[in-house]
């Protein structure tokens, strides 16, 4: 017997996807990253240059990963060109999001083809890092006014996404509730739903705000001496992690550095220390039980997820010089990343359910009017074009950041930074402000260009005594009768002419 007409361009289109095999990002940047955290970082910029050319020359992502291992390797000009490049097409979804955001939650492609045929748009969080990645470049080149208008784009940006993710959540929610389709975490069967349910992740206002972009955005705008606009900065970063005492003074002592109370003959220095790399989207086995006609069927699908790392860096102290400085951690990827999954996870399943439907209709169809041999027929079909979970992400970025900040006396100090790394840097302290940022892995250190603005004050000397003045000389007084032998004794005055 022949297929229906109806059925035949359903599992074309479902055999055709499955031939289409595309290698996953994470195996294209697995190299790179393991090139870099070895100390040959001129060799990973160079396996990631080889994959942005041809078609990929735009690629998001690959640009976002080329950018960050041009930093790590203090090459900010060419890392800012592979921003810029990153930087247009987010330009170009949030243009979209403000104007059409419709047409962001379509994409329908998704829905038989997989998430990984959907135009990658960026983690909200990689939009929010792709500026203040950009502005941290032009920090280490000198471009303080630059920086700051990266700086007002990253807090323009979080805005647009915020607004955008409002409306996405509505829309979805409006259309399972049509569908009939629950988005329950709980109904997916065999998901490690508690890498979501982590306090950690739950402690965290968004999936796309960091402490970094915001204590950044104060120290930036208290350099340009805009005390102003630097308050609202370190608050932010406090609200977003809160009780950690490093932070805490960036907002407290902010009018003393700002004031005529200002320390001086020293230089205010921020270590902005990186560690790791973000975490990898790891694919997951969920089943999906669908009634049909004939029962149940049960369709497979893989789900991205994300596991905490456990033996994620720790790095409570640096030393500089004789000086002990308590860090903070100010940003952890590895939870952003799991809570901008836990966001995403309900429209993940949205277009996994509604995929599940479609193959469970063709495989019960097909057994019911084209017997057992069809319906094996069809079964291998859908089985073929279950690709692994969408695993694009920004590898490159650090998995953890910490700050320290302190006042320190201008001239040449090692740098220690704990167990976490064995090496010591040298640096060379000057200026009123200054930036210095460090990328770690267990086995090399990567110390970049000091960024380094104004003179320092000079410490003003305590005043000199004051010279103790001289007593007027007191006249001698002659007892009178010694007054004769006086006179006597006594030069006669010359008289006038």
């Amino acid at each position: 017997m022949r297929l229906s007409i109806a059925f035949t361009p359903i599992i074309a289109a479902l055999v055709l996807a499955g031939c289409v095999t595309s290698p996953t990002h994470d195996s294209k940047v697995a190299s790179s990253l393991a090139t870099a955290k070895e100390g040959r970082i001129e060799d990973a910029i160079k396996q990631v240059e080889a994959q942005t050319t041809g078609s990929s020359k735009n690629d998001l992502l690959l640009n976002l990963e080329k950018g960050e291992l041009m930093r790590i390797g203090n090459r900010y000009e060419d890392s800012l060109a592979a921003f810029a490049v990153a930087d247009v097409k987010v330009k170009e979804w949030e243009e979209t999001a403000k104007s059409n955001p419709a047409k962001l939650m379509g994409q329908v492609g998704a829905l038989i083809m997989g998430d990984n045929s959907r135009d990658y748009e960026g983690q909200d969080y990689e939009k929010v890092m792709l500026t203040t990645r950009m502005a941290m470049n032009r920090l280490n080149l000198g471009d303080l006014d630059t920086a700051r208008v990266d700086i007002k784009r990253t807090h323009e940006r979080e805005a647009v996404i915020a607004e955008f993710r409002a409306k996405e959540t509505a829309d979805a929610e409006k259309e399972a509730k049509e569908k009939g389709v629950t988005t329950s975490s709980k109904e997916l069967n065999g998901y490690p739903v508690e890498t979501l349910n982590d306090p950690e992740v739950l402690k965290l206002k968004n999936g796309y705000q960091n402490a970094l972009s915001h204590y950044l955005a104060g120290f930036v705008y208290e350099a340009l001496n805009e005390p102003g606009l630097a308050a609202p900065g370190y608050r932010k970063a406090n609200e977003l992690r809160p009780d950690l005492p490093v932070l805490e003074d960036g907002l407290k002592g902010l009018d003393q550095r700002t004031s005529f109370r200002r320390k001086k003959g020293v230089t205010d220095v921020l270590f902005v220390i990186e560690a790791g790399h973000s975490p990898a989207r790891l694919s997951q086995k969920v089943a999906f039980p669908i009634p049909t006609t004939r029962g149940l069927v049960t369709v497979s699908f893989a789900f991205p997820a994300i596991y905490p790392d456990k033996d994620a860096p720790v790095i409570n102290t640096i030393k500089v010089g004789d000086q002990v400085l308590q860090t903070a951690l100010v940003t952890d990827f590895n939870v952003m990343a799991r809570k901008a999954l836990k966001d995403e996870l309900p429209g993940i399943q949205l277009r996994a359910a509604t995929r599940a439907i479609a193959k469970a209709l063709v495989q019960d169809q097909v057994n019911k009017n084209f017997g057992m041999l069809a319906g094996l027929a069809a079964n291998v079909a859908v089985a073929a074009t279950e690709s692994p979970a969408d695993d694009r992400m920004w590898r490159s970025l650090p998995e953890r950041v910490f700050v320290a900040r302190a006042f320190i006396p201008p001239g040449d100090y090692d740098v220690n930074f704990g167990s976490y790394s064995s090496e010591i840097k040298r640096i060379t302290v000057d200026g009123r402000y200054m930036v210095v940022p460090v990328r770690m892995y267990s086995n090399k250190t990567y110390l970049g260009s000091t960024a380094k603005f104004g003179t320092v004050a000079v410490a003003q000397t305590e005043p000199a005594p004051a010279a103790t003045a001289a007593k007027p000389a007191t006249k001698k007084v002659v007892p009178p009768k010694k007054k004769a032998d006086a006179a006597a004794t006594t030069p006669a005055t010359p008289a006038k002419q």
